[in-house]
This record gives C-alpha cells, sequence and structure tokens, in this order.
C-alpha cells in the first residue's frame, strides 16, 4: 500500500524533531572545547568535498556554475570556521566585577533551519557550523529542486559532527520533500527557532509558525558610483559580484545609480567590460521573461549566465557578455527591473544630481529591499556618511563588490549565508547571523549595595547613595 507523501512528511519530521531534541540535551551539556572540536570537524569534512557538491548542486538545480559554488562551500566552511574558532557561546561568558554580573551562554535548542535552492549545499555547512557552535541540534528542511545535493550535504556534514563526537541525530535532514513536512517541522513542540532562508513565502510561514523565526528579506541593493570613484575598479567590483554564481546571492547588485554627468563615462568603461546595455525592444523582451504574471520570479531565469538570457529572450550579444543592462528611471511592480533578480541583469537609473540619487535609492528599497544591501562606490567621506545616515539598509557596502562584502567575504562583516534586514524589512534581526544569534544569555545578577547593618534597610541605604551621588 502506496503511504500519503504528505503524511509521509509529516511523521519524518515529528521523528526528526524529537531525534534532534535528545541530541541536544548532550549537546547542552558539552563544554566549549568539545563543540569547537565538532565545528573544526565539519568544515574541513566539507571543505574536503566542495567540488563534488558543487557539481552535483549545479547539475540538480541548473543554477549558477561550478567555480563559483566551489568557493560559496569554502567559504561556508574554511571562512566560517576562522570567524568562529575564538567566539566563546556556552558557559560562562563575561564576570563584570563592576556591576557584579555574569553572563552565561545558553543554546536555544532545536533549530529548524530552511534550504534555499539557490544555496543548497553551502547553506546547509554554514548552519550546521553556527548551530553546533552554539550547542544547538540542528535539521534541515530541502528545497524540492535541490534535494539530492542537500542531503548529500547535510549526511556528510552529520557523519563529520558524529566523528567528533556530537551526539547521533545532532544533525537531521528530511528526506521527503513536502510543504506539509516542513510546516511540521517548524510548528513542532521541540523546534525552539526556525532559521528561514529562501523565498518571500517560506520566510512569512516560518514567521507565522509560532515559533522564534530568524528570516531574511528581499535584497535589491542599488550601487551608486559617485563622481570621486574610481570608475573602472567600481565597475569591475559591480561585474564580479553580478556575475559571481550568476547572480544568485541576495546581496548583489540589482541597479547602478549615477549622476547624468557620470553616464557616458559609465557607459563607455562598462561596454569594454562586458556589460551589454540593451536596446529597449531588447529589454522589454528580456522583461517578459524575469517574472511571471503573477509577479513572482521566473525560476527558468535564476542563475543562468547572461549570454543565454539573452538567447531565451531572442536576441543576440557577445559571446563575452557577463551582465545585461536596461536603462530605468522608475520603481514599482510594473517595472521588472526596479525588482530582484537572481541572475546576471542590472538596472542603470541615470539621476541629476546626489540629491534625486539618494532620492532613486531610497525609492527603490522602499518599493523592495528594505533593510537589505546598498553599495557605493566613492572617495569623499562626507557623502558617503551622507548616504549611510539615510539609507534604509542593514549592510552598507563600500567601494567593494556587494555580493562578496555583503555576505563578509571582503569585508569585516561576519561572514554568512543568512543576512537580516532588521524590523524595516520584515526581519528579527539586522545581523549577519551567527552562533550568538543562536544562545540565549543566563545573567546572574549580584545584589550591588554594601552589606547593611542590622538596623538598616538594604534599600533604603541603596536609595540613599544614589541621592547622595546625585546631589554631589
Amino acid at each position: 500500500m502506496e503511504l500519503d507523501k504528505d503524511l509521509q512528511a509529516r511523521q519524518e519530521a515529528r521523528e526528526a524533531a524529537k531525534a534532534a531534541q535528545q541530541a541536544q540535551k548532550v549537546l547542552a551539556q558539552l563544554p566549549q572545547a568539545a563543540l569547537d572540536a565538532i565545528t573544526e570537524s565539519i568544515a574541513k569534512a566539507f571543505s574536503a568535498a566542495a567540488l563534488e557538491l558543487a557539481e552535483l548542486a549545479v547539475r540538480e538545480t541548473g543554477f549558477g556554475n561550478v567555480e563559483d559554488k566551489i568557493t560559496k562551500n569554502c567559504f561556508a566552511s574554511l571562512t566560517v570556521l576562522e570567524a568562529i574558532r575564538d567566539m566563546k557561546t556556552v558557559g560562562v561568558l563575561n564576570e563584570s566585577k563592576k556591576d557584579n554580573l555574569w553572563e552565561i551562554g545558553v543554546p536555544v535548542g532545536v533549530i529548524a533551519a530552511i534550504v534555499p535552492s539557490t544555496n543548497p549545499t553551502s547553506t546547509v555547512c554554514y548552519k550546521a557550523m553556527i548551530a553546533l557552535k552554539a550547542g544547538c541540534s540542528i535539521v534541515f528542511s530541502p528545497h524540492p529542486k535541490a534535494m539530492e545535493c542537500t542531503l548529500k550535504a547535510a549526511k556528510l556534514v552529520a557523519a563529520a559532527a558524529e566523528a567528533a563526537g556530537a551526539p547521533h541525530g545532532s544533525i537531521r535532514c528530511l528526506t521527503v520533500p513536502s510543504l506539509e513536512g516542513c510546516r511540521e517541522l517548524m510548528t513542532a513542540p521541540e523546534t525552539r527557532l526556525i532559521l528561514a532562508t529562501g523565498g518571500p513565502a517560506m520566510v512569512r510561514a516560518a514567521y507565522s509558525s509560532g515559533k522564534p523565526a530568524i528570516g531574511v528579506g528581499a535584497g535589491n541593493g542599488p550601487a551608486y558610483i559617485h563622481h570621486s570613484a574610481d570608475v573602472k575598479k567600481a565597475l569591475s567590483c559591480i561585474f564580479r559580484s553580478k556575475t559571481f554564481d550568476y547572480g544568485t546571492v541576495c546581496a548583489s547588485e540589482q541597479s547602478i545609480i549615477v549622476e547624468k554627468a557620470m553616464e557616458s563615462k559609465v557607459r563607455d568603461v562598462a561596454s569594454a567590460m562586458g556589460f551589454y546595455f540593451m536596446s529597449s525592444e531588447e529589454a522589454a523582451a528580456l522583461a517578459k521573461l524575469l517574472f511571471k504574471p503573477n509577479g513572482t520570479l521566473n525560476p527558468q531565469i535564476v542563475g543562468k549566465p547572461a549570454v543565454q538570457l539573452a538567447q531565451m529572450a531572442g536576441f543576440r550579444v557577445p559571446p563575452d557578455t557577463g551582465v545585461l543592462v536596461a536603462r530605468e528611471q522608475e520603481a514599482g511592480p510594473a517595472r521588472p527591473y526596479s525588482m530582484e533578480k537572481l541572475c546576471p541583469v542590472l538596472a542603470f537609473f541615470v539621476m541629476e544630481n546626489e540629491t534625486a540619487v539618494l532620492g532613486k535609492a531610497m525609492e527603490v528599497l522602499t518599493h523592495e529591499g528594505s533593510g537589505h544591501t546598498f553599495a557605493m562606490h566613492c572617495k569623499d567621506e562626507a557623502v558617503i556618511r551622507r548616504f549611510a545616515l539615510q539609507i534604509p539598509v542593514s549592510r552598507f557596502i563600500v567601494n567593494s563588490p556587494a555580493a562578496l562584502g555583503g555576505i563578509g567575504a571582503t569585508t569585516g562583516l561576519f561572514p554568512a549565508l543568512t543576512l537580516g534586514c532588521g524590523a524595516v524589512g520584515g526581519s528579527a534581526t539586522s545581523n549577519n547571523v551567527s552562533p550568538l544569534d543562536l544562545i540565549n544569555i543566563r545573567r546572574v545578577a549580584w545584589d550591588k549595595s554594601a552589606a547593611p547593618s542590622s538596623e538598616e534597610d538594604p534599600l533604603v541605604a541603596l536609595i540613599t547613595a544614589k541621592i547622595l551621588e546625585r546631589l554631589q
């Protein structure tokens, strides 16, 4: 008898959550050194399989390219390892003699982790490492289009963790692709936190599950090339960022904004570097492919190279074309180039002056992408400061590729593949999510007053001392 797929998925999710809870009880008793050894083991095993997993991910999903997925896999393992190696997450984190206060790190518990199809293997390693570093167990829910590669990655990191002393069940992955199974996992009594990296619908489901959730918002970051910038370097950064894994990183630039006086120079330099400025007819043809009639991104264009996108739209571009560019001036639901496009396609806005650029950047981000990422290429610190104080983002990237800078590969930000967008972007955090987002702090607070005499009430003594301080 064939069992109902959704029932199978729900049962599997329940069992995985229960097993993860039992494992987490053991993890919660491990000292920092043991957790550190587990994450070291995960990173080494995963990085050794970076090529194999990259090839499998591209073959299964059709998104991106092998070379950049290898880079992502190494970033999610080795780079993240370096960032968390000396991080204290459990036990006594801090003792303040001044305030008579202790701070103790406490794991949040079982984590339900949603894995996107655009980063189906690197996300597994990154989330497993930050979870185990924090003393948490984790259960992955793969995207249906990336089941094989996500499951393989999860099994690999689970084996590495257990080889280093993690209890069985610390890392689990659902094997039946079902939305019902994912919902069951998110609402399971054992689940304490949801790490939701994926499409808007999945993130909304996580936030409406009744459980604490850390989700991401849409990336739609503009890149402003200021007149003080090194134009060639700025465009080189944008080209590298927008072609990295064929535009599948949510922090990658989605538009370029320049002042009118810069338009000719930027176009000339860009055209010589592999940017292709489409005619209005070509842009219109491609626009029909970018989004479905209901407004959602067409998965057929995600992570595809520029030359292939042009062919799909019915026109030809030079074989060395890396990025397609469409002239745009407005932002909104009827303007597809003003929205997030997970492929090497950019909008090109030309404004009269710096103030108009600021206004346009705010308009674009208000439409989509608030709280996520903004890139600026500029040598004038006063202008950078002006924009930084007003642009509603969590990551303001200066003179660096936004995709790589946003995830912390080329900047001082924490290396992460889950990028919070803050309250303005509908997210619970504005952080590049780290192990510190997966622990609670237990505070042991001692009485700050001096030992009272038998005749003196301690509360009265404390209030009296405060009054005297104010009068002095």
